[in-house]
């Protein structure tokens, strides 16, 4: 019987395996199936706060595993298949194992939705980005490419003509899906370009193991074309990691977890922290943050039981 399990293990499940192994909760950490979480598909992260020089995603989720292990958090490989939330202790299974639990929280993340393309997934981190608040920085005076043509696309184009030269928007169709006052804003912009019609059907340049351009499909003629660039952000939107608790927890109409009251779901002794929740911020230091929330909330609920 644990006193706390906590799925995932990106910045929101670390610290909360943080705080409640401070806590001598002793948490078990199921990893999950993307192990540490979007972090460990960045390079440099100059925006958490503590390191002036940047650090490495990976480190910096390395160093977060280690600073929790010192409590007494221990790790488990692998993703939960099932969770039984209708009584108490909570049943899971894991890589054929059967866990109880008095309390839960699911910090399983949201994962960005990308091309499928080979090529963009071994350029993630390297020119290839699924977050323009994060990455933007990076390419002051270049020019870039947003794929996408909703909100999330628009939202990410706008950010990036802080930095960028000139920042091109690559939709399928001949007209954007984005609010009108998003679409207005973009219109007006002089940096913002638009290759309408197009599909990504390859990022240039695996061999160098950086992005020199891609190569764009003409949706409608078929024909190729290349179209230098320094970076390339997916701006298709991210799915919550979610599809255990449906029909346990509630959710919005896109399947992030709501909470109320902190990290509290609607089931007592569940919890969410981090981007299975957030859809607004999605930075690595809003989910540290309501990862310790979470496990504060954790901690209370088993002293107001005992």
């Amino acid at each position: 019987m644990r006193d706390v399990v906590i799925i995932g293990s990106g910045c929101a499940g670390l610290t909360a395996a943080i705080y409640s192994a401070r806590a001598n909760l002793k948490p078990l950490v199921i990893r999950g199936i993307e192990a540490g979480g979007q972090l460990t598909l960045t390079t440099l992260v100059e925006n958490f706060p503590g390191f002036p020089k940047g650090v490495q995603g990976p480190e910096l989720i390395e160093l977060m595993q280690k600073q929790a292990s010192v409590f007494g958090a221990e790790y488990k490989d692998g993703h939960v298949t099932r969770v039984d939330l209708s009584r108490r202790p909570f049943v899971l299974e894991a890589e054929g194992e059967t866990i109880e639990t008095r309390t839960l929280i699911i910090a399983s993340g949201a994962s960005a939705r990308l091309l499928g393309l080979d090529s963009e997934r071994k350029l993630l981190g390297h020119g290839v980005s699924t977050c323009a608040t994060c990455d933007g920085y990076f390419y002051r005076g270049k020019e870039v490419v947003v794929v996408g043509g909703g909100d999330t696309a628009a939202e990410d184009a706008l950010f990036l003509t802080r930095y960028a030269d000139q920042v091109n928007i690559v939709h399928r169709r001949d007209q954007l899906r984005a609010s009108k006052i998003m679409q207005d804003r973009l219109f007006r912009n002089p940096k913002v370009k638009f290759l309408w019609n197009s599909l990504v059907s390859d990022v240039l340049d695996v061999e160098r193991g950086e992005v020199t351009g891609i190569k764009l499909k003409d949706a409608n003629t078929g024909d190729e074309t290349i179209k230098n660039c320094h970076g390339v952000f997916i701006g298709i939107g991210h799915s919550p990691n979610t599809s255990l608790f449906r029909g346990q927890l509630e959710m919005n109409e896109t399947g992030y977890l709501i909470t109320h009251d902190g990290s509290r779901t609607n089931v007592p002794g569940a919890f969410a922290a981090g981007d299975v929740q957030d859809h607004i911020y999605r930075q690595a230091i809003t989910a540290a943050g309501s990862g310790c929330m979470a496990a504060i909330d954790a901690e209370r609920f088993l002293e107001a039981e005992h």
